[in-house]
């Protein structure tokens, strides 16, 4: 039965994370917002830490936790650097849950056991130009020649790309069967004719580089085709399902972490000879941001358990990421508010936070895409 009361582990897990992240990661988020600076040390302590693969099965090299352990230890990162937070999100959700459920004990021996000690890092490339939001779309393919694949096309959109060792790319291999002809592969960094495009200048998540990639006749060896022939989409869709989880907790860190400095702004800031806390519109804000904390934390919670319990999820999934993403937007903007003029300005972390809390509405699902999901499996359960 669901209930958020957490076990010995994961109160021991989220203690780690909130150490960790307040130690070691939130005094250098400005600065590396500021310049672009890729986490590569603070990456390479997490998968010391096992944070780099913590759903994966120790025979894997992983932590072999839970969801939930997982979720928590996302939103204590994403208080203090979201950018650190979807680094890690791609790598546990997508492209290590990925490779250990479809993937040949060939890609897990010799990729997965990387991926989950920090060793290598993971991208996800499904995104292309006119394929966002309909992923049925896909330009990219990959034609069989002799024993290998050669894979053709661009991706955009891409977490990681610069800085990844290995990639999770969907191709299509039959474009006859639309999206039953989509294929999964990884592909390795330095594959000749697979480059790494040029680095997006972002509004928010300024030290989680996002490139374009492109493959001209990249020749991918048999060995590294991810599931079966035309599977890529359900995979894609799968991955995407426990990757909005991830999504859900970063925006959720993110909006725990611009409330507590808020709320504390609130307590040492005077104006008109009091208290900011003191003044009922203020008071307001605070108990409208509590509240939504409160309900965001307990759907994504929920979301967390029923996979681990192996309950269907797509629909609280979306539930979770498109309702956490919403309320982090509002209560960072109510922070920047709390703040005053304080809070325009890059001396103060809410500015930081509330730009880094616009791209959860958008990436992996948009909200307009959650709103689809979510009423197409409630229309579906009332059609049966």
């Amino acid at each position: 039965m669901f209930s958020l009361e957490y076990s010995e582990i994961q109160e021991a897990i989220r203690d780690t994370a909130r150490k960790y992240a307040q130690d070691n990661i939130a005094a250098g988020a400005s600065d590396r917002d500021k310049n672009e600076i890729f986490p590569t040390e603070i990456l390479k302590e997490l998968g010391e830490l096992g944070f780099m693969g913590m759903m994966v099965s120790p025979d894997w090299g992983g932590s072999g936790l839970d969801t939930l352990s997982y979720s928590i230890a996302i939103e204590e990162i994403s208080k203090a650097d979201a950018s650190v937070a979807v680094v890690l999100s791609v790598q546990n959700s997508l492209v290590d849950w990925i490779l250990e459920k479809f993937g040949s004990d060939f890609l897990k021996e010799n990729y997965l056991t990387k991926l989950a000690t920090g060793e290598f890092i993971g991208a996800y490339a499904l995104s292309e130009a006119e394929a966002g939001s309909d992923a049925t779309q896909l330009k990219t393919f990959a034609e069989k020649v002799g024993d290998k694949w050669v894979i053709n096309g661009t991706k955009s959109w891409i977490t990681s790309g610069k800085n990844a060792d290995v990639f999770v790319v969907f191709a299509q291999t039959d474009f006859e069967k639309k999206h039953r002809g989509i294929t999964a592969f990884l592909v390795e960094k330095g594959t000749p004719g697979f480059d790494i495009g040029k680095k997006e200048e972002k509004m928010g998540l300024r030290s989680s580089d996002t490139t374009t990639l492109s493959f001209t006749n990249a020749e991918i060896p048999e060995a590294n085709m991810i599931g079966n022939l035309g599977q890529g989409f359900y995979i894609a869709m799968e991955g995407l399902a426990g990757g909005r989880i991830g999504i859900a907790s970063q925006a959720l860190g993110i909006a725990q972490g611009a409330f507590d400095l808020a709320a504390k702004y609130a307590i040492d800031r005077k104006a008109f000879g009091k208290q900011l806390m003191e003044h009922q519109m203020i008071q307001q804000k605070i108990a409208q941001m509590q509240m939504k904390l409160s309900a965001a934390r307990m759907l994504v919670h929920k979301v967390a358990w029923m996979k681990d319990a192996g309950i269907p999820h797509n629909q609280e999934s979306s539930e979770a990421k498109l309702f956490a993403s919403t309320i982090a937007n509002e209560i960072c903007r109510d922070a920047v508010q709390i703040h005053g003029g304080y809070g325009y300005t890059r001396e103060y972390q809410v500015e930081r936070m509330m730009r880094d809390a616009k791209v959860t509405e958008i990436y992996e699902g948009t909200s307009e895409i959650q709103h689809i999901v979510i009423a197409r499996e409630v229309l579906k359960k009332y059609s049966e």
